[in-house]
């Protein structure tokens, strides 16, 4: 049949499985936004792009599938950049699709032209420009094909107008999907398979870290039952959490550099790492050129180009680790490591933290909303900055996915958008969002977006009145010159809150905070909480730049 390349795109989401498409208007991408009109497609227009992609990002962590985001030429996609980038370091399957100018005025410095084709070619898995109208059917399944496959990530398409107005021939993918291929273990795979489970065999002081490339499908399931099978002690990176269930007895917390002391005196004093899809960024590994003295690593990972990237590892296994996790199970030997865990209790007995409290503090409100949500089903996103890293250490966090936050770029503004997303994604959850002052007032017009589509989301904003992460920094490294991050001016976030028609509360006392955290999960309604605590409060603990896991900087 022939249709414009506007219906094209339309058609192509539809055998995507497609439902609902994060974006805005403008005048390249109008095409797109008339054919949109006719079309079964659930569109969420939010108050920013930014907003638009950080939504469809956190939809696509919410429910494993692709997240897509449509935006007009020149600054509609520009303003796109940082969500990309914050895909491409976290690992998350999007298409994004960019309206540009007609295929004649390319390169003309036309009105709204700019080259999000070169912009974004760092930060993304795959990008395209469309030149031919008959190859945007190709293009676009491609897209969806290169995105969620191996290590997923985004993909940009960036197509003219007029090649949105072409009139096409189209054809019907076939419905038919193609049954997975599961490939056979070469010959170097199983001689390293064979050698993983020797080491882990002969290992008094095995510890298993577990990171973001395990929030998939079985993997959790398999993870679960290695470390069981194992009974080796279990540390997750910031952006693992979920994936082991952190009440479970040989969870020991989140590692890295404001990770529990005893994960890292666990990590700092095993003789074998197993390494399950973690990047060993910088912020896990704090030096390292040291991190793996005195231990064998075993890494495991979808992508290829991580082993040996950070750290040296002794044994490298790439590939699905939903097949290659199966067959370590089966062929390890069940372990205790009774001395090792004897080891570990000793530390937990020494680093335990008290954490009963009068006065109102992020830990203690974070400890209570989890005991409030227990056993329900919530998802929790966050921003960035002190509250981001105190959710991460006090949330209680039992399944994969119900953990949303920026990892690799650390982006503020990221966390509202992408719980607008992730509750769209998952309507039979609640959402939570925890924010810092800081952070809200850059992507805190996506309450239009909450209101908008009348979404139960819960926003707690966690208020110093400064850029929190940033003042520690100054705090512990730059004698305490506090340039920048203080809040000149305070603002009113509950009046914020009701501008949007939504209701906010302020909590200054834990009583406060108790009972309208009850008012706000007996409503379906969104909901904003205010929750006041000093600027002088520092996250704890925090590791010595460029030292060992067991070194700490006293604050």
């Amino acid at each position: 049949m022939k249709i414009s390349g506007a219906n094209v795109i339309i058609q192509c989401l539809l055998e995507e499985g497609v439902d609902t498409v994060f974006g805005y208007p403008g005048g390249r991408i109008l095409p797109f936004y008339d054919a949109l009109y006719d079309s079964p497609l659930r569109h969420i227009r939010t108050a920013h792009e930014q907003g638009a992609i950080h939504a469809a990002d956190g939809y696509a962590r919410a429910n494993g599938q692709t997240g897509v985001c449509i935006a007009t030429s020149g600054p509609g996609a520009t303003n796109l950049v940082t969500g990309l980038a914050n895909a491409y370091l976290d690992s998350i399957p999007l298409v994004v699709i960019t309206g540009q100018v007609p295929t004649n005025l390319i390169g003309a410095d036309a009105f709204q032209e700019v080259d999000i084709y070169g912009i974004t070619m760092p930060i993304t898995k795959h990008n395209f420009l469309v030149k031919e109208a008959d190859a945007l059917p190709e293009i676009i399944r491609s897209a969806f094909s290169i995105a969620r496959s191996g290590r997923p990530g985004p993909v940009l398409i960036d197509i003219p107008s007029d090649i949105q107005t072409a009139i096409i021939e189209f054809v019907p993918q076939n419905e038919k999907t193609a049954p997975k291929i599961k490939r056979e273990l070469s010959d170097l795979g199983r001689t390293l398979i064979d050698k993983a489970v020797t080491v882990i065999g002969a290992a008094k002081q095995p510890v298993l870290i577990v990171g973001g490339g395990a929030v998939s499908e079985a993997i959790p399931d398999e993870v679960i039952r290695l470390a069981e099978k194992l009974g080796v002690p279990v540390v997750s990176t910031l952006m693992g959490l979920g994936v082991f269930p952190s009440d479970h007895p040989q969870f020991l917390g989140m590692t890295g550099m404001h990770g529990s002391k005893v994960a890292n005196h666990a990590i700092h004093g095993a003789d074998v790492v197993i390494a399950i899809g973690s990047r060993f960024s910088d912020r896990v590994t704090n030096n390292k050129l040291i991190y793996a003295e005195g231990k064998r690593v075993i890494h495991i990972d979808v992508d290829p180009a991580e082993l040996d990237k950070n750290i040296a590892s002794h044994i490298g296994l790439s590939g699905n680790l939903e097949e290659l996790l199966p067959i370590l199970n089966e062929r390890v030997q069940e372990g205790t490591a009774t001395q090792w865990w004897q080891m570990i209790k000793e530390w937990q007995e020494q680093f335990k933290i008290d954490h009963h409290t009068e006065i109102l503090t992020a830990p203690w409100m974070l400890r209570t909303l989890s005991e409030a949500t227990a056993g329900q089903p919530f998802i929790f996103t966050t921003d960035v900055g002190q509250h981001q890293m105190w959710a991460a250490q006090n949330l209680s966090l039992k399944t994969p996915r119900s953990w949303i936050t920026s990892g690799g770029l650390g982006t503020m503004g990221f966390g509202l958008p992408a719980a607008v997303g992730a509750q769209l994604a998952a309507p039979d959850k609640r959402v939570i969002c925890i924010v810092g002052d800081a952070g809200i007032k850059m992507t805190g017009c996506e309450l239009f977006t909450v209101a908008s589509e009348n979404l139960p989301l819960i926003t707690i904003i966690v208020d110093n009145s400064c850029l929190g992460m940033v003042r520690q920094l100054q705090h512990v490294f730059y004698n305490q010159r506090y340039s920048a991050t203080l809040a000149p001016a305070e603002v009113n976030f509950v009046y914020f809150a009701k501008a949007f028609g939504i209701e906010g509360h302020l909590a200054t006392t834990q009583e406060e905070f108790i009972q309208v955290l009850s008012v706000a999960l007996a409503s379906d309604k969104a909901s904003v909480i205010v929750v006041k605590i000093p600027h002088e409060d520092l996250v704890t603990p925090m590791l010595m730049p460029n030292a060992p896991l067991d070194t700490f900087i006293d604050i």
